[in-house]
């Protein structure tokens, strides 16, 4: 019996950061993992399904999303202690377990508090800043299958690269286990880094985080600035005149906007640069 909420025409902008798009057909909150793996048992074979959690790397087109999203963020969300390592689930935010961590005693966890998501996506995309990867701290991981099945993998299972991981088709991430050193001063330390986030970045305004990936050796904040768009605007999206790898909503943005500015500055940096931005944010759904 499914513990969870379960809601029909759910609007995804309560659950992306950028406050934009359509509606999900359905949106399920299990109450636990062995209540997710009931809930997927019962859903039929063929039915879509999209897995979110703080919805801080997404853009879910005007049209919504046919099927079903999962939302891990206040469900899955215990953080521990166990047996020498953090065991974090999906749905815990990044900055609670860099904290929780900081606060037990445990270093190498920091960056993760600059990080504006949960534990499931940081795995997905291996998240990283401030010099750390989500991947260099991973000891093991627990995914689960589309058919409920648990699995326990090592970090060799993947093929991890920068802002990538590919996974098995029709697995999410669960939980992870972190390995860390012991050591004092890491909540000073996450302090510094989070007045240098807020000095730096357009927190004030929904964004999703990072829009492109940092080309090899150069940093795509400076090329689309060197290309004079800061401050360009499609709609409500406007290019972030404080920090030009950053789209903001203005207060009225609709998906499309957003994702038409992205185009413009895809356009605008190969024409002039020669260089391709790859994206860091996911787009799903379908347009309006």
């Amino acid at each position: 019996m499914m513990r969870g909420e379960l809601t029909n025409s759910e609007s995804m902008k309560r659950h992306t950061s950028w406050r934009a798009g359509g509606n999900a057909d359905k949106c399920y909150r299990p109450r636990d993992l062995d209540d997710l793996r009931t809930f997927l048992a019962e859903l039929p074979a063929g039915e879509q399904i999209e897995v979110v959690g703080l919805g801080s790397n997404l853009l879910v087109r005007d049209g919504g999303i046919r099927g079903t999203v999962i939302l891990m963020h206040k469900a899955l969300d215990k953080v521990r202690e166990e047996d020498g390592l953090i065991h974090a689930e999906a749905g815990v935010a990044c900055a609670k377990v860099a904290r929780f961590s900081a606060s037990h005693g445990w270093r190498g966890a920091e960056f993760l508090a600059g990080i504006p998501g949960t534990i499931g996506g940081a795995l997905a995309m291996n998240a990283g800043c401030y010099g750390g990867e989500t991947w260099k701290i991973v000891e093991k991981v627990e995914s689960l299958g589309r058919d409920g099945v648990v699995h326990v993998r090592c970090p060799e299972e993947y093929r991890i690269g920068y802002r990538s991981v590919s996974a098995p088709e029709k697995e999410w991430f669960v939980s992870a286990w972190f390995r860390l050193v012991p050591g004092m001063g890491g909540m000073e330390e996450i302090r510094t880094m989070l007045k240098k986030r807020i000095a730096s970045q357009p927190l004030g305004l929904p964004n999703a985080g990072s829009v492109f990936r940092n080309p090899e050796g150069d940093y795509a904040a400076r090329l689309i600035e060197s290309c004079g768009l800061k401050g360009r605007t499609i709609g409500g999206a406007m290019v972030s005149p404080k920090h030009a790898n950053f789209i903001v909503n203005t207060g009225n943005a609709k998906a499309s906007d957003i994702e038409s500015l992205i185009g413009l500055v895809q356009e605008t940096v190969l024409r002039d640069t020669g260089i391709t931005l790859e994206r860091e944010v996911r787009i799903i759904g379908e347009a309006a």
